[in-house]
């Protein structure tokens, strides 16, 4: 599995900052559709008629401090868990996420990593600015 964990700092308070992040469907990721249900939601990658479901549970809801999921997709499995933590007048959101993609060999976890990394980077960044 590739695990990744990022951190950002925010000038949101803690309430602000979690509302932010776990607004699934503005976690827009090129190519990504995201559709809610009452337990999760489900990330669509496709291009055309051409893609994959990523279903996640949520498995902790402890506002406004942290979210715990679980992928459980055909494609990408793993779980991810989201919290938030008073600085100063605003926070520190950390982001740790471990996954693996099927018929991916584990020799490129270090890609994975890093591509996840800088998806996981770019949607903080655009939620909390």
């Amino acid at each position: 599995m590739a695990r990744t964990v990022v951190r950002y700092t925010s000038h949101h308070d803690v309430e602000s900052a979690f509302a932010r992040v776990t607004d699934w469907e503005r976690h827009r990721v090129p190519l990504t559709t995201i559709t809610t249900r009452p337990d999760g939601f489900t990330a669509r990658t496709a291009i055309g008629p051409v893609g994959f479901d990523d279903p996640m549970d949520v498995t902790a809801w402890e506002p406004p401090r942290r979210v715990d999921l679980v992928k459980r997709g055909r494609v990408v499995r793993g779980r991810a868990s989201i919290t938030v933590e008073p600085h100063g007048t605003g926070s520190v959101v950390t982001w740790d996420e471990d996954v693996s993609v099927i018929g991916v060999p584990r020799l490129l976890d270090p890609v994975t990593r890093r591509l996840l990394g800088l998806m996981v980077s770019t949607v903080l960044r655009r939620l909390l600015a």
